[in-house]
């Protein structure tokens, strides 16, 4: 079971990096491009905060997903993440279930993991240098 667990922990890694870069980037895609439609995001002006977020978002999401400067990337997002927090939910309530800053946090956190642990054993940062340390 050990032996198990070893061969898939980096390629579970991937598939965490892959899935939170692709929730990242609908994040993007809801704010600059309006897809999907969220209503309050029908005035965002792009030189704004919410509309640089957006551009973080996007661009960054992609980066995490593909594998690609994977660490520095997640690196900035958690801090976006952490900023978002404490900027927007944590003013409303103490408690994140109260202030809906749940997924805030976790993105913080597994952005966190990513800028730490590195893209995995699928992604392109590993492609582009298969004997680094990623």
């Amino acid at each position: 079971m050990n032996n198990l667990f070893q061969t898939w922990s980096p390629r579970l890694l991937s598939v965490l990096r892959i899935v939170a870069g692709l929730l990242f980037v609908e994040h993007g895609t809801a704010k600059l491009l309006h897809f999907p439609h969220v209503d309050m995001f029908d005035t965002l002006q792009l030189f704004s905060l919410l509309g640089f977020a957006g551009v973080l978002e996007l661009a960054g999401g992609a980066l995490v997903a593909l594998g690609l400067f994977t660490r520095p990337a997640a690196f900035l997002l958690s801090g976006e993440m952490a900023a978002a927090y404490f900027m927007v939910h944590a003013p409303q309530n103490f408690y994140p279930v109260l202030n809906g800053g749940e997924a805030a946090v976790l993105f913080c956190f597994i952005f966190l993991y990513l800028a730490a642990a590195g893209g995995g054993e699928w992604s392109l940062d590993r492609m582009l240098r298969p004997n680094a340390t990623l």
